[in-house]
């Protein structure tokens, strides 16, 4: 009797991080090209875990990644690499995408969706359309975006803001405005979600209140985030949630009434953001979506008002070069495409009302 032929897999340098390494994951992710992602952290892992996805921790070479998984039913699984891998430039992700679909595919995955935070330019387009990559919808919000400066002193970076924004800071301070740190308390919690589902009517979704809540409070107690509320008269009329990691910050969660009540105060509120995020050691402040350098100026588009508030801190737009996705089953990603990823997105909807990714 023969004994059955052995299959033998390609091999790849990539593998998933031993426990030690995960213990340490955010200083690994930290020491990336990219300098590091809030979405790469071990935080951000662990509160999409509590959501359906499966936190893989990847090592290749010097090269960290997180990466999420989901099992879908009939096609394998797919992983997903949230504002990653944290390459800068086309040439190093292209230097990795063997290596990745290989070790995609030893593990029984049918594609991956990558964001990495490469600068768009025509140049930088042009050599990722040679890796072989399809373009998808990007899943985070600030595929493009605007930053600011914040490494120089608080009177620097004030100085170099926007008119308009530095405008604003200063009528919002004269009109008695005022902005304190608060606890993520249940109670500021929801304060802060009411204001949110109310700003978002209309504009764009939010996940549920445990979720929201759950991850605003995560991040607090690691020491990486913070909550902001600006108040007139006492009353809270506009709230912000930042988080800092590594030499980056980010505006997360921000939310305003409806009816304006004082002059800049979202402008007054995010100052101290920034203030905030300074102490912290952030020497960049994302405000986390905005619409692209190519419509930022147009009034049709669905964040037109968003972009207008955000342009008063920072004219420029960064615009990165998007999504993509690596296939690696080729019969099953065209499954995917065709009506497996509709399907799966509009069933998990309909159940839980909230996005699936």
């Amino acid at each position: 009797m023969t004994s059955p032929p052995c299959t033998i897999l390609p091999m790849t340098t990539m593998r998933f991080a031993n426990n030690s390494e995960i213990a340490e994951w955010n200083s690994r992710i930290l020491n990336n090209p990219d300098l590091g992602n809030m979405l790469q952290g071990a935080e951000f892992a662990e509160q999409k875990q509590t959501d359906g996805w499966m936190p893989r921790y990847v090592v290749a070479d010097e090269l960290a990644i997180t990466v999420l998984e989901r099992t879908v039913f009939g096609l394998g699984k797919l992983w997903y690499v949230p504002k990653g891998p944290g390459v800068t430039s086309p040439a190093t992700l292209g230097a990795k995408l063997d290596d990745l679909h290989t070790f995609a595919r030893n593990n029984g995955v049918f594609a991956v969706k990558i964001e990495p935070e490469i600068t768009k330019s025509s140049e930088s387009m042009a050599a990722i359309k040679k890796l072989g990559l399809v373009p998808v919808a990007p899943i985070q919000p600030n595929f493009s975006t605007i930053t600011v400066d914040i490494s120089p002193d608080l009177d620097t970076v004030l100085s170099h803001l926007n008119q308009k924004g530095r405008h604003a800071i200063r009528r919002a301070e004269r009109d008695g405005v005022t902005v304190q740190r608060v606890e993520a308390s249940e109670e500021n919690c929801q304060t802060f979600y009411n204001l949110l589902t109310e700003t978002a009517a209309g504009s764009f979704s939010i996940r549920p209140y445990a979720y929201t809540k759950a991850f605003w409070q995560r991040y607090v107690e690691a020491g990486l985030g913070q909550l902001f509320f600006a108040y007139v008269e006492g009353n809270v009329v506009a709230a912000a949630f930042a988080i800092v990691y590594g030499t980056k910050s980010t505006y997360k969660d921000g939310a305003s009434v409806r009816e304006r009540t004082a002059y800049g105060a979202s402008h007054l509120l995010q100052w101290h953001v920034m203030t905030w995020a300074k102490e912290k050691g952030s020497l960049i402040h994302d405000l986390c979506g905005a619409p692209p350098s190519d419509q930022i100026n147009n009034p049709d588009h669905k964040h037109y008002g968003i972009g207008r508030f955000k342009t008063s801190f920072n004219k420029e737009v960064t615009d990165y070069v998007g999504a993509f996705d690596l296939v690696v089953r080729p019969a099953q990603y065209k499954v995917w495409r065709k009506i497996g990823e509709r399907l799966t997105v509009r069933l998990y909807w309909q159940r839980h009302h909230e996005s699936w990714y």
